[in-house]
């Protein structure tokens, strides 16, 4: 899944892709680097990130799938946790919805994902952007996380939306710090209980900055690279990620070890 911002302040690349002919341009380049998604979001969802409102989000993301569409038939995610923007987006040609609230911050999204037939992406967080880095305890971070997540399953399930359109995300970096991320990290097995594909999103983030020292998010690719081996030995099947050729040969290679073959 490649990472397409269009956004002024995402942590990594706010500001790059702003007007539609530089996302447009982005976007094909991730396709041709490997990508099989591109995921699109115009509203930051970093720590502390403020909200932005329904026009603006809908004035950044719709006119960038609408060229997209034009230009190639791979599928599109849009990532957003309002049922509108979602809405809008697939009827502008996107295929999946990524909410990074797992359906608890708009009500009426498990209805659009339904009534579209659009793929489903599950994130685990703990309150929106702005504030969810104040409380990052848990008395039982795996438990509580998967109970969240099966939640949301159920949510979706019961509003009508087929179990083989849905995949899981633990969240890094979403209401976790350091420890709890990389205990996420150790113990991925243990979300395949769920029955859902995993999907996970540590490309760039902070966690890995304040491990290797890091400050700025483009220097974060080794470390990046390495959470996705790690991964895909734990069998994670989906991977977000901003650099998109490097983090292919990567997973490739685990892959092989893993299974001792070369793909198909």
């Amino acid at each position: 899944m490649g990472v397409l911002n269009v956004t002024p302040d995402s942590f990594s690349d706010g500001g790059r892709f702003l007007n539609v002919d530089s996302a447009l341009k982005q976007g094909l380049q991730l396709l041709r680097d490997g990508a099989d998604l591109l995921d699109i979001g115009g509203e930051s969802t970093r720590p502390g990130a403020p909200a932005v409102s329904l026009d603006e989000e809908l004035n950044r993301v719709v006119p960038v799938i609408e060229r997209l569409r034009q230009e190639t038939d791979q599928p599109i995610s849009i990532d957003t946790n309002k049922a509108a923007v979602a809405r809008e987006a697939i009827a502008a040609g996107a295929n999946f919805i990524n909410d990074i609230s797992g359906l608890t911050f708009d009500p009426k999204m498990p209805a659009v994902a339904a009534e579209s037939g659009a793929g489903l992406f599950l994130m685990h967080t703990r309150g929106r952007p702005a504030v969810m880095q104040q409380d990052t305890r848990y008395d039982h971070l795996i438990r509580d996380v998967l109970a969240f997540l099966e939640q949301s399953i159920q949510a979706a399930l019961s509003a009508g939306v087929e179990q083989a359109k849905l995949a899981i995300d633990p969240g890094i970096g979403f209401g976790k710090d350091v420890q709890g991320n990389l205990k996420i990290l150790q113990q991925l097995r243990q979300f395949h209980r769920l029955g859902c594909p995993i999907l996970l999103g540590t490309s760039r983030k902070s966690f890995i900055g304040k491990i290797t020292g890091q400050n700025q998010p483009a220097q974060r690719l080794a470390g990046t690279l390495a959470t996705l081996a790690l991964a895909v030995a734990q069998g994670v099947q989906l991977f977000r990620v901003h650099d998109v050729r490097p983090a292919l040969d990567a997973v490739r290679v685990a892959w092989a070890i893993r299974e001792q073959r070369l793909a198909d």
